[in-house]
């Protein structure tokens, strides 16, 4: 076949078609995907993957459903990492910087290396929005790590151990909770669905054949 490329998936050699992701590349190889594949369109972090070219140094971090293989691909996928993640109360909490000291303490042992934004999946300067949490600023960090899918490639080159997708949701609770203005129509509007406003709506929609429910959808009415 042409347009063929050798990839390792988990150190074992695969040909498999140029211009596949990496994802329907171990499909076409033979794995069944169980786990670690989610949404497939990039935006649930479910396929975080660490890839490296041979003969090369460095170490990239992908989403396996955005990535086309490359020849001499080196591929292991994270489909889960062990964030430490801390139980509180966000009702209880305040956006206080001894908040962050003491629900994850590790983010002050942040040595500058900036290893979690060169591996970020999505781009993100993950090690700004992480000194952002250090100080307190919990409206910047939330800004500033909005597109986190929460993947845990950034934690996994971590060397001082921080969960910072974890550090980034306290940050985002917070400042919704606290900071943020409130959003008047959007409680208006869960207080509708509360009281089952939408209930026969929703139930119409169910009954809708998927080709109906796309064209519905393709041509939906957008706020300005």
């Amino acid at each position: 076949m042409e347009n063929m490329v050798n990839v390792y998936l988990f150190g074992k050699k695969y040909q498999v078609p140029a211009g596949l992701t990496i994802m329907t590349a171990m499909e076409y190889a033979g794995y069944e995907l169980v786990r670690g594949c989610g949404c497939r369109n990039g935006f649930c972090g479910a396929c975080a993957t660490i890839y490296r070219i041979k003969g090369e140094s460095a170490l990239h971090g992908c989403l396996a459903c955005q990535t086309e293989v490359q020849e001499g691909m080196y591929v292991a996928t994270l489909p889960f990492f062990p964030l430490e993640k801390k139980v509180y109360d966000i009702e209880k909490i305040k956006p206080t910087e001894q908040i962050m000291m003491q629900l994850y303490p590790e983010i002050y042992s942040c040595i500058g290396c900036n290893a979690c934004t060169k591996a970020c999946t999505q781009e993100l300067n993950v090690m700004q929005y992480i000194a952002y949490a250090q100080r307190g600023e919990y409206e910047k960090c939330a800004e500033e790590s909005f597109d986190c899918v929460m993947c845990g490639v950034c934690s996994s080159r971590c060397p001082a151990g921080i969960s910072h997708p974890q550090v980034a949701m306290l940050a985002r609770r917070l400042n919704g909770k606290y900071i943020a203005p409130e959003c008047g129509h959007l409680a208006d509007r869960v207080k509708e669905i509360d009281e089952g406003a939408f209930n026969e709506l929703i139930e119409s929609l169910m009954q809708k054949p998927i080709e109906e429910m796309k064209e519905l959808y393709n041509n939906r009415d957008i706020e300005q």
